[in-house]
C-alpha cells in the first residue's frame, strides 16, 4: 500500500512548472528551514521550478537523549560513520520515492527532478537517488556523507549513475566533519559518478557563495 505523501512546504514557480527540486532539511528542521534562500540562488525569470521542502516526521533521536523531533532517521552515536538506522533509512527512502512520483503524477517527468538536502536531509538525497530506477536531473549534497555505504555499489541503479551530483561542505564543520564529505565524494567518484565538490571556509551552515553556486548548478542541470 503507497503510503501518502509527507506534509509539505511548496513554492510554485510564476510559470508553469516545468521541473521540481525535492529538498530535505537537517535534523531537528523543518520544511520551512530552507524556504528563506530561494532568492539567493538568483534563478532566472521564469524558471518554472518548483521546489517541495517536506516535512521529516517525528521519532525519537536517540543521541539527542531520546527526544522527539522531526529526524529522517535516527542516529544513536556522533560518530557519523558507526551504524545507521537502517529501518528508518528505508522509510525515508520510500517516503521520497512517493514525493518523486507524486511530481511525476503532476507532469514533471523524472529527468527534471533534482533531489536535495543538507545534512541528514542530503544523507536521504544521496542515499535515494542513487537507488532510484528512473533518472534524475541531479542530486545535491549539502554538508552531508553517506549512509549504507556500503550496500551502495549493489544496490545503486544504472539509471543514475551518470546524474550530476553537487557536494559542498564547509571546512570548519563541527557536526559532519569536512572528512565525512570527502570520503562520499571519493567513494561515489570511485563509482564513477560525476561529483562536482566544493568546500568553503564556514561551520555546519550554508553561506551566499554556496547559494550563488547551487543556483548556477540548478540553472545548469534544468537548463530547458
Amino acid at each position: 500500500m503507497t503510503r501518502a505523501p509527507l506534509p509539505c512546504v511548496e513554492i510554485e514557480p510564476g510559470s508553469t512548472a516545468s521541473a521540481a527540486v525535492i529538498w530535505m532539511h537537517g535534523l531537528g528542521a523543518n520544511g520551512h528551514d530552507f524556504e528563506p534562500v530561494l532568492p539567493w540562488l538568483d534563478l532566472r525569470a521564469g524558471h518554472g521550478v518548483r521546489f517541495v521542502f517536506p516535512h521529516a516526521p517525528q521519532i525519537p533521536v536517540t543521541l539527542n537523549a531520546g527526544m522527539v523531533m522531526p529526524a529522517w532517521y535516527d542516529i544513536a552515536d556522533g560518530d557519523l560513520s558507526r551504524r545507521h538506522d537502517r529501518d528508518g533509512i528505508l522509510r525515508s527512502r520510500e517516503a521520497v520515492r512517493t514525493l518523486i512520483r507524486r511530481e511525476v503524477e503532476r507532469g514533471i517527468e523524472s529527468s527534471r527532478i533534482v533531489l536535495a538536502g543538507f545534512s541528514q536531509g542530503g544523507a536521504v538525497a544521496l542515499d535515494t537517488g542513487l537507488r532510484h530506477g528512473d533518472r534524475l536531473a541531479g542530486i545535491l549534497a549539502l554538508s552531508t556523507y553517506l549512509v549504507l555505504e556500503d550496500e551502495i555499489a549493489a544496490e545503486r541503479d544504472p539509471a543514475n549513475v551518470g546524474t550530476p551530483v553537487l557536494q559542498v561542505h564547509g571546512t570548519h564543520d563541527p557536526m559532519v566533519p569536512v572528512e565525512r564529505g570527502q570520503s562520499a565524494r571519493d567513494q561515489l567518484r570511485e563509482l564513477g559518478y560525476p561529483v562536482r565538490w566544493q568546500e568553503y571556509p564556514m561551520q555546519h551552515e550554508v553561506c551566499p557563495e554556496e547559494l550563488g553556486l547551487v543556483g548556477e548548478w540548478l540553472g545548469e542541470v534544468l537548463a530547458d
